[in-house]
């Protein structure tokens, strides 16, 4: 009789319920998975410092700053060939849209020509410029944009 009353009571009482003092815990969010490429983006930001270089407004001149920060991207990047990566140069956002195109392309190119001359291969590295119409954060107008271009890709010998 006993079995057949628990039984009874166990039925009756809908799953959802919960006994007072007894809680059931959320469960843990799944850990965020980074694509390889993401995990690349990240390494490379952490172990170069930073993915921007700046510049001085309306001078495509590479400060000693500007050096010591593309020395380290490029430390990382001889260590690892597989990856090639773009060189976004942007003007000023008071410049002309011609003029601050000339000037991103002048300093995506300056970027590039340091980074050849520190030993990396010209095929690993492109260099483009957007002037005014990807401006950064007002902070960051005046820089380039080291962007990890995805998927890696092999340079080819040449």
């Amino acid at each position: 009789m006993r079995k057949l009353l628990l039984l009874a009571l166990l039925i009756a009482v809908p799953a959802s319920a919960q006994l007072p003092g007894l809680r059931r815990r959320a469960p843990a969010p799944p850990a965020p998975v980074l694509s390889p490429i993401e995990a690349l983006r990240a390494d490379f930001a952490t172990q170069s410092g930073s993915m921007i270089v700046y510049f001085t407004p309306g001078s495509a001149f590479l400060t000693a700053q500007a050096r010591a920060v593309l020395a380290a991207q490029a430390m990382w990047l001889r260590q690892h060939p597989e990856v090639a990566v773009r060189i976004e140069g942007r003007g000023d956002p008071t410049d002309t849209r011609d003029h601050a195109l000339a000037l991103g392309a002048e300093r995506a190119e300056g970027a590039r020509e340091y980074l050849i001359l520190l030993g990396l291969p010209a095929a690993q590295i492109s260099a483009m410029t957007w002037g005014k119409e990807r401006p950064g954060t007002p902070s960051a107008t005046t820089t380039i944009n080291l962007n990890l271009s995805g998927p890696p890709v092999v340079p080819t010998a040449g």
